[in-house]
């Protein structure tokens, strides 16, 4: 077969092993990472469909690359620093704790030499992001202290591995024992410091000049090439390609273009780690693992039991009462996806051989395979202690609400919000009014609302109430079907076009809508009242009667039809006076109703 179409039958395999075992596993409570390793195990080692697991593992190590950018863009300093504690005090000490003890028992197990063994134990005292959140969201625990503890330690364990990375780097170096270690740092650090300043004064304006265009391919291209560019400059200075990627997401952390971008890269970093995992199940080599089957079937339950009783320990010790600490203990014990990158890049330097490393990944999937039962049990040993609730909108994940569109309509309610001290999320579409507002003091990002990835991105998953306050009908029309239909628990804020879009929105059950020009007309006529010699308290009335018949006629509007309610404009029907007699009498609110212009406007 040649080279092209053994090439293409093997992205179809690999394709193929993806889409039947993620549903698989999924359904079974196993996760999808557990589906892709079986699916790499039965297409490689099993059937031998493919058998240079080694050569695509190489090009599928970008969906890590892309997970370490993501990663970055959600490390918003306000985040950090909220979390500090937890996430620099107990997360840093289970990672080290943990890898120093498993570090212990590698060393005193003989397989390994004192470097392998360094990588063995904090490779295992990685935990798994996937299936801890898996769990939490389940069983709607994200949000309690326990979940949110549980959370800062992952997310510790997810900046960890940037330095452990670097660290097998380093181990290499010294066992092969460099000319010129301190040519090597200068040149990592000037790699970093590159990053630093690229990030911090080319990035954003680069983003601002391709949104202008308006070419929605030319943004995900440039997004590739931040990632893929920062990870070859990181691998150019001696350091991993991870690295240079989790670089440059920190720096676009505060961009406002950080939504678009996590939607752009998601789909490929989503299909390439799904690639990844399956190439770690080519790779593995089951002759190895029948041989120590008695030494994995051993090795599982005392690196669980390790993890969580050093977890369980440093929880109590930092204030989690006995029931959180249990659930942490429980939730947290298995390896991590993390560790088969550890492994994995291990093997290929020559840390450890590659059948140690297929060793280590076996012991890390009975893990993760055994988490979900071990979360089920840990229920039998809680006191049954009152949980501690916490607000839904801890700071870095998401704001209370969550703004589609930054027109003049929608940045006066986003001050109100502000100033009542609610955090608001904006997604916008125009690069110029993204430049305009932030010379105001607005942190606004660049994003498409009409599009669901972009709304995941944005926090809408914790958003207590979407406000849609976009200019075209069309598009308020589509973000709302959108929300309906993927998010029909949010509570919906919308800004209407005209009266018949207001009668439109409320047939599609939408929480509050509001014509654009209502409040400001009634305003306007209400002073013309005034300056004509009524006074400021019967204007005030004739107002709120004209607001309270407006609003009766819209409601029967709704549910008997345009024409409804005509005789309930006025206390005593009016009738202009006009230059020409007309033909008909004329309605007041007629062109509102049958042609929306009365109080259909569109920003400038």
């Amino acid at each position: 077969m040649s080279a092209p179409n053994a090439l293409f039958s093997e992205t179809i395999l690999l394709l193929g092993g993806a889409v039947v075992a993620a549903p698989i596993f999924k359904k079974l409570g196993l996760g999808t990472v557990l589906g892709y390793l079986a699916a790499g195990i039965v297409i490689g080692p099993v059937f031998h469909g493919i058998t240079d697991g080694e050569q695509i593992l190489a090009v599928a190590e970008l969906g890590v690359v892309f997970l370490l950018f993501i990663i970055g863009l959600e490390l918003k300093p306000s985040r950090l620093w909220q979390m500090r504690r937890d996430i620099f005090g107990l997360g840093t000490a289970q990672v080290v704790v943990s890898g120093l003890a498993l570090t212990a028992l590698a060393w005193l197990s003989g397989v390994l030499d004192w470097r392998g063994s360094i990588v063995a134990g904090f490779g295992l005292a990685l935990s798994s992001t996937a299936f801890a959140m898996q769990i939490l969201e389940g069983d709607g625990d994200v949000n309690t202290r326990y979940g949110q503890r549980s959370f800062s330690m992952l997310l510790f364990q997810d900046l960890a591995i940037v330095p452990l990375l670097a660290l097998i780097t380093i181990l290499d170096g010294g066992g092969k024992g460099s000319n010129a270690p301190l040519l090597d740092f200068t040149v990592a650090v000037g790699a970093v410091a590159a990053m630093i300043v690229a990030g911090r004064y080319l990035l954003t304006p680069l983003f601002q000049i391709i949104a202008r265009t308006g070419a929605r391919e030319a943004m995900i291209a440039a997004a590739l090439f931040v990632v893929m560019g920062s990870a070859s400059l990181m691998q150019l200075a001696g350091l991993s390609m991870a690295m240079g990627a989790f670089l440059s997401g920190v720096m676009l952390a505060e961009s406002s273009y950080r939504h678009e971008l996590e939607a752009d890269i998601e789909p490929f970093r989503g299909v390439l780690l799904a690639i990844f995992f399956i190439a770690v199940g080519l790779s593995l080599q089951l002759d190895v693992l029948f041989d120590n089957g008695l030494f994995v079937i051993v090795a599982v339950p005392i690196v669980m039991a390790v993890k969580a009783f050093i977890i369980y320990g440093l929880c109590r010790v930092s204030g989690s009462p006995h029931d959180d600490a249990i659930r942490i203990a429980f939730l947290l014990p298995q390896g991590g996806e993390f560790g088969f990158v550890l492994f994995t890049a291990a093997g290929t330097t020559g840390l450890m051989s590659t059948s140690t490393a297929s060793l280590l990944v076996a012991i890390v999937t009975l893990s993760m395979a055994l988490t979900p039962i071990g979360a089920a049990l840990s229920k039998r040993l809680l006191n049954g202690d009152e949980r501690e609730e916490l607000d839904e909108d801890f700071e870095g994940a998401g704001a209370d609400v969550l703004m589609v569109g930054f027109s003049r309509f929608g940045q006066i309610a986003a001050q109100i919000l502000l100033a009542g001290g609610r955090s608001v999320t904006v997604i916008e579409f125009s690069a110029d009014r993204i430049r305009q507002a932030s010379s105001f003091g607005f942190r606004i990002y660049f994003g498409d609302g009409t599009r669901k990835d972009v709304l995941r991105a944005a926090g809408i998953d914790r958003a207590k109430i979407v406000l849609v306050c976009t200019q075209k009908k069309e598009v308020t029309d589509k973000v709302v079907e959108l929300v309906q239909a993927d998010y029909p628990h949010t509570r919906l804020y919308v800004r209407s076009y005209d009266r018949i879009h207001s009668i439109e929105l409320r047939n599609k059950g939408v929480d509050y809508e509001l014509r654009e020009t209502l409040e400001s007309g009634l305003l306007f006529g209400r002073r013309t009242l005034e300056a004509l010699g009524v006074s400021e308290v019967d204007a005030y009335e004739i107002g709120e009667d004209i607001r309270k018949r407006d609003e009766a006629r819209l409601a029967l509007q709704v549910s008997e039809g345009l024409q409804a309610g005509r005789d309930m404009l006025f206390s005593h029907p009016v009738r202009p006076e006009p230059l020409v007699k007309p033909k008909r009498a004329v309605d007041p609110f007629e062109d509102d109703l049958l042609a929306g212009t009365a109080d259909a406007t569109a920003d400038a």
